[in-house]
């Protein structure tokens, strides 16, 4: 903060007056957000572009205003505007395109990251920001937001490994014994199992930590959202659990996600659910993940809204939901310059879900299905969309609905990408 004033009184920003008694002032509330799997990159390490960064010194001290504004003295930091040609679809992207060389910039707040296909336009972009603002040229990115990036000729890793060694020293459970998966294979959770009231301080503070870790860490997506909802009121089991997914994490925090460079990167998704599989409200989980050939960069996993009255209803609920996924992924994919042309595949493994998407004619088996779900259809007709078949032991999705046992676990985490960082060719 003494940072910041200090900027503020260089760049004349503002004066300091008494509070005029016929002036409105602004209010400001300060709410802490975290923002992770940032999307401004999600293509480059396919092109075999590198990702540099720059620290904003002075990043709210720069906008000019015409009117005068009264605002209160804040207690925090303030957000930075947006200039220059922002991607409608990523509210943190901006894409600039001179002839055949493209700058895409991802920023948020005062963390800015770019990259592009141009050596020449990365330069004149970098000189340009640090003659207009304060900033400090921190080379190719290796961190960021908790992030580890090694950016080398096979591809970019990502890792939260320095991340996983503080979690493991913060909870007491540094050295510990590790387990092969995140939970108890086929256990199921729920709210009131008899045991003991945890300290709920503590176990909040646990599964915060490992939803963080998810940017990286798809392999757990699945636990960490099943351990959250039981937030509110958690028991020993509970605690148990989640101290079991420290354990799991003391064995692979070494583990992340490999990217390749590919020289046709086709979009490809898959979908998966597993019915009635809470035991307190009988909802559904639905699970997605999206890849462009190696690792993947996006997935969900997430309790279904309402309760499904059959597996294929569920089944298309969470075919439905992957679709919207795609769908603002194949829009990013287009202001990044790379539109895909082609009808995204998205594999399921009911092949009634499969049909009910083809069909346009409401019968009794969809007309209780709530109209949104329904938007599958018209991303099936537009060709932006494809469901397809595939056989229930290959779905990559079934990691995000379920625990497994171990060797179906192993298998999948593998189909995701994430291993420890030595995979290459020649490992």
């Amino acid at each position: 903060m003494k940072e910041e004033i200090k900027k503020i009184d260089k760049n004349g920003t503002w004066e300091r007056v008494e509070r005029p008694h016929d002036k409105e002032i602004i209010g400001v509330k300060w709410v802490h957000k975290t923002k992770t799997n940032p999307d401004g990159s999600i293509q480059k390490p396919q092109k075999k572009c590198r990702i540099h960064q720059l620290d904003v010194k002075s990043a709210f001290l720069n906008g000019e205003l015409e009117e005068e504004i009264y605002i209160q003295q804040p207690q925090s930091f303030v957000k930075q505007g947006e200039k220059r040609k922002r991607s409608p679809n990523e509210p943190t992207l901006y894409i600039k395109t001179i002839n055949s060389g493209t700058l895409i910039v991802s920023m948020y707040v005062d963390d800015l990251i770019y990259t592009g296909n141009n050596e020449s336009l990365l330069q004149v972009f970098k000189e340009d920001m640090m003659k207009t603002f304060e900033m400090t040229d921190l080379g190719l990115m290796h961190y960021f937001f908790g992030l580890e990036i090694n950016q080398e000729e096979e591809g970019i890793f990502i890792c939260q490994k320095k991340y996983i060694e503080n979690l493991l020293k913060r909870f007491k459970m540094a050295g510990c014994k590790s387990v092969a998966t995140p939970l108890v294979p086929n256990e199921k959770l729920r709210k009131e199992d008899g045991s003991a009231k945890a300290n709920a301080s503590t176990y909040r503070s646990i599964i915060g930590s490992l939803l963080y870790l998810t940017a990286t860490r798809p392999d757990i997506m699945y636990a960490t959202s099943l351990l959250s909802r039981f937030m509110q009121s958690p028991t020993q089991i509970h605690y148990g659990a989640a101290k079991r997914m420290l354990r799991y994490l003391q064995g692979t925090k070494e583990y992340g996600i490999w990217y390749k460079p590919e020289t046709d990167s086709k979009l490809v998704g898959y979908t998966d659910s597993d019915w009635a599989g809470s035991v307190d409200d009988m909802r559904s989980t639905s699970g997605n993940a999206f890849s462009l050939g190696s690792g993947i960069f996006s997935w969900t996993s997430k309790k279904q809204e309402r309760v499904a009255q059959s597996s294929t209803e569920d089944e298309y609920i969470s075919a439905a939901e992957s679709a919207r996924q795609a769908t603002w992924l194949r829009r990013i994919f287009e202001d990044l310059g790379e539109k895909k042309n082609q009808a995204t595949e998205i594999y399921c493994d009911n092949k009634s879900a499969i049909a009910i998407s083809k069909n346009p004619v409401f019968h009794n088996r969809t007309k209780h299905i709530p109209i949104k779900h329904h938007f599958i259809r018209e991303a099936t007709a537009d060709k932006e969309i494809e469901l397809k078949y595939c056989n229930t032991g290959e779905k990559i999705a079934d990691i995000f609905t379920k625990s497994l046992a171990r060797p179906k676990f192993e298998f999948l985490r593998r189909l995701l990408g994430v291993d420890q960082k030595c995979i290459k060719e020649e490992c």
